[in-house]
């Protein structure tokens, strides 16, 4: 399988399985990443998910360009719209998603990143949108997911220049939200989706609809936004399992309800 699904605990962790190509992407990993990302949309028990690269070397190294050397124009505008689209329904997941980035992180391999809520990146990786110098754009997003995450200007440079992006600097400019020794990516980012997937599932899936949508929007709309994703919250066990949890002084027990 070119990508893997495993549960630890509520926890999904999705992993690119092509460690031999440095988990580059052509078109039979994103129909498996597109039906795997379906079905942690359905499964209840999954309240985090964590995206990984197999092997020791990649995250992803973004498009199989292999493959794309070898299709015509027509499956090129394919390859672009299935990669995007996958992309999206991983970022519409309404549940929060960390990159765990073990390895280089380029191309199409930032802009996975980019489509996840968090990002944990090992202290040897390196990320950059690496398009221009290939006579291409980010087509995945990345001209859209990365001046929104770390501001226009900086997006720009790193687009223009198709430079690579070390952890420091990765960290620094706010592309990813820790650092971590290799050895740790997978145990941190475990660790960070198992105290996200503690709190309530109807919570977080609204408290990410509130962030992405209202992010869109002037602040009177996205105050309006953050109401609505509020009032839908009331009448939730789980609200109610939170006042109790509170006033008996325990772990309140969250049950999607």
């Amino acid at each position: 399988m070119s990508v893997l699904l495993r549960k630890e605990g509520a926890v999904g962790v999705l992993t690119l399985n092509r460690p031999e190509v440095y988990n580059c992407l052509n078109l039979e990993t994103l129909f498996t990443l597109r039906r795997l990302i379906a079905e942690i949309d359905a499964d209840r028990e999954i309240r985090a998910v964590v995206v990984t690269g197999a092997g020791e070397k990649a995250f992803c190294s973004g498009a199989d360009l292999k493959e794309r050397r070898t299709m015509t124009e027509l499956q090129v505008q394919l390859y672009i719209r299935t990669i995007r689209d996958t992309f999206s329904e991983l970022e519409r997941l309404p549940k929060p998603v960390i990159a765990a980035i073990n390895g280089v992180a380029l191309g199409g391999g930032t802009e996975l990143a980019l489509a996840c809520d968090l990002r944990v990146m090992s202290e040897t990786a390196q990320m950059g949108l690496t398009e221009t110098s290939l006579g291409i754009i980010p087509g995945a997003g990345g001209t859209q997911r990365l001046p929104r995450l770390i501001g226009k200007g900086k997006a720009k440079e790193l687009i223009f220049t198709a430079r690579r992006v070390n952890a420091e600097e990765a960290l620094a400019i706010g592309l990813v939200n820790r650092t971590v020794p290799r050895d740790q990516v997978m145990t941190s980012a475990l660790q960070l989706a198992e105290e996200i997937a503690a709190n309530a599932p109807l919570a977080l899936a609204q408290a990410k609809f509130a962030i992405d949508y209202g992010m869109e929007a002037d602040l009177a709309t996205g105050l309006a936004i953050e109401s609505s994703a509020y009032q839908v919250l009331i009448p939730t066990r789980d609200r109610l399992e939170g006042l109790e949890a509170f006033r008996e002084k325990r772990k309140p027990v969250y049950r999607g309800e």
